[in-house]
C-alpha cells in the first residue's frame, strides 16, 4: 500500500476554503494510525486546546472535519447521514477520457444530491479510485503546460469554480 502524508497545511486550508464556500464535512481519509493521530491532535489543538481560544475563526473551519480510514467509511458515513449515497467525484491533473467540465458537475449539484469530490495528494488519486468513481472532473488548466498544484490550491478553484457566486455568470472552456 502507497499512502501520501497528511499535512498541517492542507488540513487547515482546505477546511477553510471549504467552510467559506459552505461544505458541509471535509474528510480526511487514511489508513496510516500515526497520520490519524497525527490529525486528531491538530484538531484537538485546535477546537478544544489552546488553538481554540487564541483563533477561533480556525476551530469553526477544522470543526467540519471527519477523520476516516478508508473511503468506504466516508461513503457508509454520507449514507448514513444522508441517506443515500453520495455522487462520487474523482479529480485529477490528468486529462481522463469522458470526463466532466465543471458547469456539468455545477449544474448536478443544483439538484441537492449528496455529492463526494475526492482531492489526492503527492500522485493523485489511486487508478482504481478515479475507475470507481462515478465521474471525474476535468483538470484544471492553467496558462501554461506545467500542472502540479498543490492539493489544497485545487481543491479552492474547483470549489469557487463550482459553487463560487460568479459562476453564475461565467464559463470555462472544458465546460
Amino acid at each position: 500500500m502507497i499512502a501520501a502524508a497528511v499535512t498541517n497545511l492542507d488540513l487547515h486550508d482546505i477546511a477553510r476554503a471549504a467552510r467559506t464556500y459552505g461544505v458541509r464535512r471535509y474528510y480526511v481519509v487514511t489508513p496510516l494510525a500515526d497520520q490519524q493521530t497525527l490529525v486528531r491532535r491538530i484538531l484537538a489543538h485546535w477546537l478544544t486546546g489552546a488553538g481554540a481560544h487564541h483563533n477561533p475563526d480556525r476551530g469553526a473551519a477544522l470543526e467540519i472535519i471527519r477523520l476516516q480510514d478508508s473511503l468506504a467509511g466516508v461513503l457508509e458515513h454520507i449514507r448514513g447521514r444522508s441517506g443515500r449515497r453520495p455522487l462520487v467525484v474523482a479529480t485529477s491533473s490528468r486529462q481522463h477520457p469522458g470526463a466532466a467540465g465543471f458547469g456539468r458537475l455545477r449544474r448536478l449539484l443544483q439538484a441537492e444530491n449528496p455529492c463526494l469530490l475526492l482531492f489526492g495528494t503527492a500522485w493523485g488519486l489511486a487508478p482504481e479510485i478515479i475507475q470507481a468513481a462515478d465521474m471525474v472532473l476535468a483538470p484544471i488548466n492553467g496558462c501554461t503546460e506545467y500542472n502540479h498544484l498543490a492539493v489544497r490550491s485545487a481543491a479552492a478553484i474547483v470549489l469557487d469554480r463550482l459553487v463560487g457566486p460568479a459562476n453564475a455568470r461565467r464559463g470555462y472552456a472544458n465546460d
